[in-house]
C-alpha cells in the first residue's frame, strides 16, 4: 500500500475504535452493561493512539464490570486506567482511577486496601483544587469504613449501641467522613449528593445505636427523596425510618412507614422490598399483639417467598406464622407451621432452626394430645385445613393483584404521619414478651476435633512450600548428601538460625514482599489497545525515567495486603442461605435478645390435656422472628 492508503485506513481504524466505544457508552447508559461491555472490549481489541480515548474506555469498562459484578475484571481495567493516568501524568484521572479501584476493593471486603485507594483520590482532589472530586472521595472513604464496620458487626451478640471498641470506632469515622462530604456538597449545592449523604448517616448512627439521631437524619433523606421524585430512595427511607422507631418502641408509627414502604414497592414492581416490607408489619404486628393483622402479613410474605423460592424466607414465615396461632390459641395451625418450619429448616440445613422447630413441635404434639401416626399424610386433618386455608388466601391474594391494581395503590394508610410529630405515645415495652430458643451448647472436644482435622490437611502444604535439594545419581551416597548439607549449613549465618527475631530476618521479609509490588503494576507496553506511535511516544513515561511517580502509594497497598495471609486459611462457616425476602438487616432479633432476660417472668405453658383451653386474657409470648 501506498502511504496515503495506509494513513486513510489508520484513519478508519481510529474512528472504528471511537465510534465502538461511543455505542459501548450508549449501551451502558441505557442500562444495557452486557451489551456495553462487548463493544468497550471491540473497541480494545481495535486499539487506539489517543491515550486520554483510551483511559476513557478503560475506566468505563471497569465501571460496566462492576455493575455486572464481575469484579475481579472491574479491578483488571481499572488498574490499567490508574496506571496510565500515571504514565501520562494525568493527576485527575490518576485519582478518579483511585475511587473506582477502592469502591471495587470495598465491595470484595479488603477494606484497607480500599482505604488506600480512596485517600488517593483524596489527597490529589484537594491538591487540584477538585471540588467534585474531594466530596465523592470523602463520600466513599465514608463507605468503605460504614461497610467494615457492618462486617465487624456480623456475629456480635451485644445489645443495640452496646458496641465493642473496634467496631464503633470504625463507624465513627464513617460518621466523620459523610459529616465532611456533607457540608461540601451543602456548599457545592448539590442536593441530590445531600440526600445520600443524610441518608449514610441515618445508617451509620442506627448501627450506633442513636435512634434518635437516625431519624433525624432520614426524615431529612425522606424529604430530598420526596424533592427529586426519588421514589426509591423514598421506600428505603420509610424503611429505615420503621426500623428505627421499633428500637424506641414506637411500634404504631413504625407500622405507618412500613405500610407506606409497602405501598410504594409495589408501585415500583419491586418483590424482594414488598416481602420485607410484610415481614417487617407482621412481626410490628405481633409486637402490638394483633395477632390476625400479624397473619394478614406473615402470609403475605409466605406467597411471595414460595413465589420467589426463597426457603429461608418461607420458613421465617412459617415459624412466624406458628407463634402468631400459638398467640391466638388456635394450636392446630400452629402445629400445621411449627412441621413445615420443622421440614424447610432440614432441608435447607439450618440446625437451630430445625432444633427450635422440633421442640416447637413436640410442645404442641403433646398439648393436643396428638401422635407422630396421627399426623400422616393420610390421615392429618392438621395439615389438610392449614394447606386449604393457605391455597384459597393466595389464589385470593394473587387475583386481586392480578384484577384490582387500583386496590393496591390505594392500600397505604389514609392517616399520613407527616403532619404529626414524629413518636406516638410509647407502647409499654413491658407488656411485650419474646419468646426465644435457649442457646445451644457446644461440646468442647468438637473444636479440638476441629482443630485436629484442621492440622492435619494443613500440614500437607507445608511441602509445597520448600525448596527440595537435587539427590545425588546414586542415592545410596549419603557421604555426599552429608557434605552438601554441611556446605549449606556453613553458607547460612548462624545468628539467622539462632535468632529468628533479628533484622536479618525482617530484612530478608521485606526483600521477598518488595517482588510482589510488580505485581501490582500493569507494565506501559502490555496495557490492552494501545497502539503506539511517534504521535504518543513522547507523553509516555520509560522505564527509569525521573518522571516516574513516587512508589508510596503502592508500598502502602504493599502494607496493606502483608495482612491478607488470612485470605489463604480456611474460612469461617457462612452465616446460612440467602433470604432475599427477608431484611438484610434483621433486627427484631436484636429486639428479641433485648426482651429474652424478661421470657421467663410471662412466659405462659401450653395446656397438656386433650382438651384446647381459650386464650389468656394476659399477655402472650410472642415467639421468636428470626432463626
Amino acid at each position: 500500500l501506498s502511504s496515503e492508503t495506509a494513513g486513510v485506513g489508520f484513519k478508519l481504524m481510529e474512528a472504528s475504535c471511537l465510534e465502538l466505544a461511543l455505542e459501548g457508552e450508549r449501551l451502558c447508559k441505557a442500562g444495557d452493561f452486557k451489551g456495553g461491555t462487548a463493544f468497550f472490549e471491540a473497541a480494545v481489541k481495535v486499539g487506539t493512539e489517543d491515550l486520554k480515548t483510551l483511559s476513557a474506555i478503560y475506566s468505563q469498562l471497569g465501571n460496566a464490570y462492576f455493575y455486572l459484578k464481575e469484579y475481579g475484571k472491574a479491578l483488571e481495567y481499572h488498574r490499567h486506567d490508574l496506571t496510565l493516568a500515571r504514565t501520562i501524568g494525568d493527576r485527575i484521572g490518576e485519582g478518579k482511577a483511585s475511587g473506582n479501584l477502592g469502591n471495587t476493593l470495598k465491595v470484595l471486603g479488603r477494606f484497607d486496601e480500599a482505604a488506600v485507594c480512596c485517600q488517593r483520590h483524596l489527597d490529589i482532589s484537594q491538591e487540584q483544587g477538585d471540588k467534585v472530586g474531594e466530596a465523592r472521595a470523602l463520600y466513599n472513604m465514608g463507605n468503605v469504613f460504614h461497610a467494615k464496620g457492618k462486617q465487624q458487626l456480623w456475629g456480635c451478640t451485644q445489645e443495640p449501641g452496646d458496641l465493642p471498641p473496634d467496631v464503633r470506632d470504625t463507624l465513627q469515622r464513617a460518621t466523620g467522613f459523610y459529616e465532611m462530604n456533607l457540608c461540601l456538597v451543602k456548599e457545592l449545592g448539590d442536593r441530590a449528593a445531600q440526600g445520600r449523604a443524610y441518608g449514610n448517616l441515618g445508617n451509620t448512627h442506627y448501627l450506633l445505636g442513636n435512634f434518635v439521631e437516625a431519624i433525624k437524619f432520614h426524615r431529612q433523606r425522606l424529604s430530598i427523596a420526596k424533592e427529586f421524585g426519588d421514589k426509591a430512595a423514598e421506600r428505603r427511607a420509610y424503611s429505615n425510618l420503621g426500623n428505627a422507631l421499633i428500637f424506641l418502641g414506637q411500634f404504631n408509627t413504625a407500622t405507618e412507614y412500613y405500610r407506606k414502604t409497602l405501598q410504594l414497592s409495589r408501585q415500583l414492581r419491586d418483590q424482594v422490598m414488598e416481602a420485607q416490607a410484610c415481614y417487617s408489619l407482621g412481626n410490628t404486628y405481633t409486637l402490638l399483639q394483633q395477632y390476625e393483622r400479624a397473619i394478614d402479613y406473615h402470609l403475605k410474605h409466605l406467597y411471595i417467598a414460595q413465589e420467589l423460592t426463597d426457603r429461608v424466607g418461607e420458613g421465617r414465615a412459617c415459624w412466624s406464622l406458628g407463634n402468631a396461632y400459638v398467640s391466638l390459641g388456635n394450636h392446630k395451625q400452629a402445629l400445621y407451621y411449627a412441621r413445615k418450619h420443622l421440614e424447610i429448616s432440614k432441608e435447607i440445613g439450618d440446625r437451630n432452626g430445625e432444633l427450635t422447630a422440633r421442640m416447637n413441635v413436640d410442645q404442641l404434639m403433646e398439648a393436643l394430645g396428638v401422635t407422630e401416626s396421627d399426623l400422616s399424610p393420610s390421615s392429618s386433618e392438621f395439615e389438610m385445613q392449614g394447606s386449604t386455608e393457605i391455597i384459597i388466601f393466595l389464589l385470593f391474594l394473587h387475583e386481586s393483584h392480578l384484577s384490582q391494581p387500583s386496590k393496591r395503590k390505594g392500600c397505604s394508610d389514609s392517616q399520613s404521619s407527616e403532619e404529626r410529630l414524629w413518636f406516638d405515645s410509647p407502647v409499654d415495652t413491658d407488656d411485650i414478651t419474646v419468646q426465644v430458643p435457649p442457646p445451644l451448647g457446644r461440646d468442647p472436644s468438637d473444636e479440638d476435633c476441629f482443630f485436629d482435622l484442621l492440622s492435619k490437611f494443613q500440614s500437607s502444604r507445608m511441602d509445597d512450600q520448600r525448596c527440595h535439594l537435587d539427590e545425588p545419581q546414586n542415592g545410596d551416597n549419603r557421604e555426599g548428601a552429608a557434605t552438601s548439607m554441611s556446605s549449606l549449613s556453613e553458607m547460612i549465618d548462624p545468628a539467622i538460625t539462632t535468632s529468628p527475631q533479628t533484622e536479618e530476618l525482617f530484612d530478608l521479609i521485606a526483600s521477598s514482599q518488595s517482588r510482589r509490588l510488580d505485581d501490582q503494576r500493569v507494565n506501559v507496553g502490555n496495557l490492552p489497545g494501545l497502539r503506539i506511535t511517534h504521535n504518543n511516544l513522547g507523553h509516555l513515561v520509560g522505564e527509569g525515567d525521573h518522571q516516574e511517580p513516587s512508589d508510596d502509594f503502592f508500598n502502602m497497598l504493599i502494607k496493606c495486603q502483608s495482612s491478607r495471609i488470612d485470605d489463604q486459611r480456611c474460612s469461617p462457616p457462612e452465616a446460612g442461605p440467602h433470604a432475599p425476602t427477608v431484611p438484610d438487616e434483621d433486627f427484631f432479633s436484636l429486639i428479641q435478645r433485648v426482651q429474652a432476660k424478661r421470657m421467663d417472668e410471662q412466659r405462659v405453658q401450653l395446656p397438656t390435656d386433650d382438651q384446647e383451653s381459650p386464650p389468656s386474657p394476659s399477655p402472650e409470648p410472642a415467639s421468636g422472628f428470626s432463626s
